[in-house]
């Protein structure tokens, strides 16, 4: 039997690199159950309004939302449950130095799966932009429009 490509799936959160510098960058695995996992592949989730947070030992995003998948059978499944996410402990320790000091926070920005098939996060240390920082980015791309336009 031949074994087809699994389809791409990638979700990424389009307003982290408009609403923040991102600096550190990090990929995580995540604790999900069995129907979490099919409602990703079949591209039923959003992390655009997802943020994460360390609590106890353990790093967690809040808000990430996947769509209960409809044949799971009897398995009871919350949408926006919070996850844990998969860290080594000297990324954990970095991860926590910079969260104390302040201005950053640790948003999630692309949903993927690993060539081994296991779901993984990219999570980036981040800082809020300024409004005169936004315009910035809004001309520039203007401007590249433009030149992409006209060449």
């Amino acid at each position: 039997m031949v074994k087809s490509k699994p389809r791409i799936v990638e979700i990424k959160n389009k307003k982290a690199e408009f609403e923040y510098f991102l600096e550190n960058r990090y990929t995580a695995g995540l604790v999900l159950t069995g129907p979490e996992v099919k409602s990703i592949r079949a591209g039923n989730a959003s992390i655009s309004e997802a943020f994460c947070l360390i609590e106890g030992k353990f790093v967690i995003i809040r808000g990430m939302y996947i769509a209960e998948f409809k044949n799971a059978g009897y398995t009871v499944q919350q949408p926006s449950r919070d996850k844990k996410l998969l860290l080594n402990k000297l990324e954990k320790r970095k991860i926590e130095q910079k969260m104390k000091e302040k201005g950053y926070t640790l948003i999630p920005v692309k949903l993927f799966f690993a060539e081994n098939g296991l779901a993984k996060i990219e999570i980036a240390l981040a800082k809020g932009k300024k409004n005169y920082d936004k315009r910035e980015d809004i001309k520039e791309k203007d401007l590249k429009r433009d030149m992409e336009r006209y060449a």
